[in-house]
């Protein structure tokens, strides 16, 4: 792997950049070898999904509509979509908001308008702006091989809205950038010829030569010898089906029903082999799981005969093995993503497992299913093929032409192929990224995350916003309350803003002299000072007051609405404070990855009020005595099972703290307290303005 060039390119890409990266390559070139690779060396946090449940199981993910909640069928008219999206548990949307790179694996299966669905809950959960919410996308997959599952009903809707079926053609994707990348070393063959071939038909170009010597491969009545082990490849489930059921029962040997295990969750979907696995002495099986032992002694395809069989012994004796494998049960997972309650790094948690034998019946399989599956000698029927790529599919399951035998002979007709995705694979292989393109977008990238990192604006438009719902609620909200919101705005203007303006222009001009960030010392240089000044400058403008603002109204609908923009200035706050805060020792790109990613996820908010804290502020002459009252008011709220104010209002609170009335008849001046009130809770009120007086001295 380390020598294949495109795959050192795709993984500096995935890693270095932040671009949109479409992986592609004839079967058997490596792509799920890569991913696979990925996870170990990626320092960036990912998680996998693919199109179908099977496909998600090898590729140690989750299925997209699982992960995203979308229902099956067609996903146009996103505006339902929103309920869903609001049942979306804390720790989903929390690993969504510190996701730096998203996974799609077998996205030739993809719709558009799935692709399309996972953009809307991206944005809706991080950045509204930014196809996919500025995730980056990692789109794995042969476009020549198996297409998207289009029924007749929905086709002539999708053609309202897309150009294609096909996952490149989703509206999101057209408005993002993204680089294609094809590998082009084959693994699975080794036969110059076969490999050309091959490439012929994936592409279309099958010639009279060529189709000559697939077609030498067509043996009529063709009927395998006892321990050649052939397995036939059809296009349709009941096909294959009455193939593997005529080959068993004409043995007259002892049948065996094994039955899976299934513990937590495993859908039915997702099964790798059959819950009820029927074998005897002498079948034909396939291996459906690679071996995790040490010993490799068998592969996800690999085809063998059971050689020994009772309640609890298989024994498979495969072809060019001197001894016999003796089968176990194997465990499938079903993955699922979760943030470690410590660490708060996402990980792969099993929601549920599937123990069975990893072996099915192996005289016959559909082609579709043998996608990713490597034979040794396979009876190729493609004569009833009905979707595109199918019989590039089968070929390309076989290792050598010499181990293939056609049923049926190969026309030029049974090769069906989409003229749309065969011009988009040839834009693909003519645009391809080289090494200088790849470093000039890994220093955009790092220009990109740097300059964002030292923009605050977005700070200004969040205290706009809090200071226009206080305006439109001002008798709900206390003049504390605004201030605190109005004394802010100049201060983050003139340190935050007008500065971070001017250091911008810094930035620009020492990248002019050495555009790489990391290796620019006189910027590293600088941007350890400007962290230190900025993130400081946060912490006192910004995450201490706001921690120490009041947010108590009586008003619930206002009380709601006012703490949820607040929480969001303060939510941008500590993202912005701990990357700058990354980058004191100077700017690392994993380092800084991994502080943005960490601050993203959003901590749960105390559910009680915030604690009043005494600040500089002619508003508020006794803070102390304005906590008291309000901890007294919840507290009796709380006893007599009412709402606050109906002890004291908010207004009454604050009047209270400024008056400071110690006996019924001053107390009854105080606005909204009556007679009535006097009566409940009056004497609470006195006792507690009286100790505070006689605690300080006043008179």
């Amino acid at each position: 792997m380390q020598t294949n060039p495109q795959l050192e390119l795709a993984t500096n890409y995935v890693l270095y950049t932040g671009q949109n990266i479409f992986l592609t390559g004839k079967a058997g070139t490596g792509k799920t070898t890569f991913l696979h690779r990925l996870r170990e060396i990626s320092s960036k946090r990912m998680i996998v999904v693919a199109p179908t449940g099977v496909a998600a199981v090898n590729a140690r993910g989750v299925t997209i509509h699982s992960f995203f909640q979308l229902s099956f069928g067609m996903q146009i008219g996103l505006d339902r979509m929103k309920q869903e999206q609001m049942r979306f548990s804390k720790e989903k949307i929390n690993i969504i908001r510190s996701l730096d790179l998203l996974v799609i694996d077998e996205i030739s299966m993809v719709r558009a308008d799935l692709l399309d669905a996972v953009d809307a809950v991206l944005r809706r959960f991080r950045t509204q702006s930014k196809p996919f919410g500025g995730v980056q996308l990692l789109m794995i997959g042969d476009l020549q091989q198996l297409s998207p599952v289009v029924k007749d009903d929905e086709r002539e809707m999708l053609k309202e809205y897309y150009d294609t079926p096909y996952f490149f053609s989703s509206k999101a994707l057209c408005k993002s950038l993204f680089v294609s990348i094809e590998l082009t070393h084959v693994y699975r063959q080794h036969d110059d010829i076969f490999i050309s071939i091959l490439n012929k038909v994936r592409e279309n170009k099958l010639d009279k030569p060529a189709l000559e010597i697939l077609n030498r491969r067509y043996i009529p009545d063709f009927q395998p010898k006892e321990n050649e082990d052939y397995i036939t490849l059809c296009t349709h489930n009941a096909q294959a089906q009455r193939i593997n059921d005529s080959k068993i029962n004409s043995l007259k040997n002892k049948k065996y029903c094994f039955t899976a295990t299934i513990e937590g969750n495993f859908p039915e979907y997702a099964y790798p082999t059959d819950f009820e696995l029927y074998l005897k002495e002498n079948a034909q099986v396939m291996f459906v799981k690679n071996d995790s032992s040490p010993e490799k002694r068998f592969y996800n395809g690999k085809v063998g005969k059971i050689t020994y069989i009772d309640e609890d012994t298989i024994r498979v004796l495969c072809r060019g093995d001197e001894e016999e494998i003796s089968v176990s049960p194997q465990q499938w997972d079903n993955v699922k993503y979760s943030l470690d309650e410590v660490t708060s790094q996402i990980n792969e948690t099993i929601e549920g497992s599937f123990t069975q034998f990893p072996l099915k019946l192996a005289w016959a399989i559909t082609i579709h299913k043998s996608q990713g599956l490597t034979f040794e000698r396979a009876i190729i029927d493609a004569q009833a093929s009905f979707a595109h790529g199918q019989v590039y599919v089968a070929l390309s399951r076989c290792k050598t032409l010499e181990g293939m035998v056609l049923s049926t002979p190969i026309y030029t007709n049974s090769i069906i192929n989409d003229h749309t995705v065969s011009g988009f694979t040839q834009s693909i292989e003519q645009n391809q990224p080289d090494e200088n393109r790849f470093r000039a977008e890994r220093m955009a990238y790092q220009h990109e995350l740097l300059k964002d990192l030292f923009l605050f604006a977005t700070f200004i438009n969040r205290i706009s916003y809090i200071q226009k719902i206080i305006n439109e609620n001002k008798g709900s909200i206390a003049a504390i309350t605004s201030s605190a919101f109005r004394e802010m705005l100049p201060l983050v203007q003139t340190d935050i803003i007008d500065v971070a303006n001017r250091f911008l222009l810094q930035i620009n001009k020492l990248l002019s002299a050495q555009p790489d960030v990391e290796q620019n010392a006189a910027l590293q240089n600088r941007i350890s000072q400007a962290a230190v000044y900025f993130s400081e400058k946060i912490k006192m403008l910004l995450l201490e007051p706001v921690s120490k603002i009041d947010l108590e109204l009586d008003n619930k609908a206002v009380k709601k609405q006012l703490q949820s923009v607040v929480n969001n200035l303060e939510d941008d706050s500590r993202v912005k404070y701990e990357s700058l805060r990354s980058c004191i020792a100077g700017f690392n790109l994993a380092d800084f990855l991994k502080a943005k990613a960490l601050a993203s996820i959003q901590k749960e908010k105390p559910k009680e009020p915030r604690k009043f804290t005494a600040i500089e502020s002619n508003e508020i002459e006794y803070p102390v005595l304005f906590n008291r009252l309000r901890v007294w008011r919840m507290a009796k709220a709380e006893e007599l099972n009412l709402p606050a104010y109906s002890v004291f209002s908010q207004k009454a609170l604050y009047e209270l703290v400024r008056y400071l009335p110690v006996d019924s008849k001053s107390l009854l001046q105080i606005n909204g307290i009556g007679k009535k009130k006097i009566s409940q809770f009056g004497e609470g009120i006195i006792e507690i303005i009286k100790d505070f007086c006689k605690e300080n001295s006043i008179k």
